[in-house]
């Protein structure tokens, strides 16, 4: 099978100009990609463990605690116990999270803008609903395949 008529392949290219270009514009915010999603969804979720931020952000549980551990170094979350799992970290945005955030947010909002703007209102619809059935179907394929190793 050619490239060309492979679909990853045009949806991995997709990710990656999408990735590429987020790079770039968060990049004087002073963020990586992966240090926004988690301030992203940190701020949705504040109190979140790792292990459940990892899983939303879609990365591994170590690649986490690096990002993380970057973040609380430059005082931009803060980390505490659970008041009743003391082995499970909370973790939350501190003001100045909350101030990158909010800057971050704004750059990467203008290129999810940009890039729905060359759709018209069905086709976004439609682009939306088509990516949605390969997840699906990608990820019955996947518990199928895991089915097998075991």
């Amino acid at each position: 099978m050619p490239v060309s008529e492979r679909l990853g392949s045009h949806i991995k290219r997709a990710e990656q100009a999408l990735n590429a270009t987020k790079a770039a514009v968060l990049k004087p915010a002073g963020v990586t990609v992966a240090q926004y999603s988690a301030l992203l969804h940190l701020s949705e979720n504040p109190g979140i463990s790792a292990a459940a931020l990892a899983r939303l952000c879609g990365v591994t549980p170590p690649t986490m605690n690096t990002v993380l551990n970057n973040l609380q170094d430059r005082a931009l979350i803060e980390r505490t116990p659970h008041e009743w799992h003391k082995n499970v970290l909370e973790t939350r945005l501190t003001d100045g999270g909350r101030a990158v955030m909010s800057d971050a947010d704004a750059r990467a909002v203008r290129v999810e803008r940009a890039l729905a703007a060359e759709f018209s209102d069905e086709e976004r619809e439609a682009l939306a609903g088509l990516l949605g059935r390969c997840v699906v179907l990608l990820e019955a394929e996947r518990e199928r395949a895991q089915r097998h190793v075991t």
